[in-house]
């Protein structure tokens, strides 16, 4: 029985696998279409150089071995776990489709790996790919990650996010309408958004069928416009107070069915600038459970 007040990730993936299941992050070597020039250039104002893969296994390094280094890492935690292939770093399905499938099928092939997380922008999902992404599909078990990050049009060009909500809508229908399941990646904290603006995003969400959420605190990271931004006093980060009110009241309005699949976060301590609280995770779920229970809210519903 899931004691969260919520629907989190442990708990789907026990359900769906019947044990602990543990991602492993990995880069295909792929780029994004908001850097090489396709939609612009330097990408998204806070995204890092390592294109939201900061924990990514090394590129160089051939997916058997990314897979082989990411179990060698979780062996301590954990007595032989299933995995599941993250392609976590820039656009997943930038590529020829063909180059797709060799990266996707050496994943599949390597022992214990049970299921598929494909991390992309919906501006990314050419109709062979997503032909490719619904082969996938009928081999293992795939997510496919889109980068929303708000429903504010508004905030969408602030940030350079390269295309604009019908995009998104487009993309969720295709991949509904193929038996994919969708996970939708928001930002909390976004430059000028209000608290408003990310409930109406929660809001926008439940409209469609997606089947999971990763809401992400903003952080502010070396060498990106945000952190030019930061510097110059024109961005101040969430208190985390502020952060876990906010998170409280995206829970409490969240369709009941959607899997929250993250609700903070991890900033690369080598080049996060801000904010600092962020850096002890667990510290922020705990008071983020606590905050919950004080406030009697459920997913789904305020019993406050």
């Amino acid at each position: 029985m899931n004691e969260k007040p919520y629907y989190d990730l442990n708990t789907y993936y026990r359900r769906i696998f019947g044990e602990k299941t543990a991602k492993i992050s990995l880069d295909g070597g792929f780029s994004c279409p908001n850097r090489d020039g396709r939609r612009g250039r330097g990408g998204c104002v806070f995204c890092s150089a390592g294109g939201s893969g900061d924990f990514a296994e090394s590129a160089s390094l051939s997916i058997a071995q990314q897979i082989a280094r990411g179990k060698a890492q979780t062996a301590a935690k954990w007595d032989n776990p299933k995995y599941i292939a993250y392609f976590q770093a820039f656009t997943g399905t930038y590529a020829p489709a063909f180059v797709l499938r060799a990266k996707y099928e050496q994943a599949l092939a390597q022992d214990g790996i049970v299921g598929m997380s494909i991390a992309t922008r919906p501006d990314c999902l050419e109709d062979e790919v997503v032909a490719l992404l619904a082969e996938i599909n009928t081999k293992t078990k795939l997510w496919v990650e889109l980068g929303l990050q708000t429903a504010n049009e508004e905030t969408a060009r602030k940030i350079r996010r390269g295309y604009d909500n019908a995009v998104f809508a487009d993309a969720v229908r295709r991949l509904h309408e193929n038996g994919i399941a969708v996970v939708v990646h928001t930002i909390l904290g976004l430059p000028g958004e209000s608290h408003t603006d990310v409930l109406e995003t929660i809001a926008y969400l439940n409209r469609f069928p997606i089947d999971g959420i990763k809401m992400q605190l903003m952080h502010v990271l070396e060498h990106t416009d945000l952190a030019q931004w930061y510097r110059k006093g024109a961005y101040t980060p969430m208190e985390q107070a502020e952060y876990i009110d906010l998170v409280c009241d995206c829970i409490a309005h969240l369709r009941k069915d959607i899997v929250i699949h993250r609700l903070t976060g991890d900033g690369d301590k080598k080049i996060l600038l801000a904010p600092k609280w962020s850096m002890n995770k667990r510290h922020v779920l705990n008071a983020l459970h606590r905050r919950l229970r004080e406030r009697g809210i459920f997913q789904g519903c305020s019993l406050s």
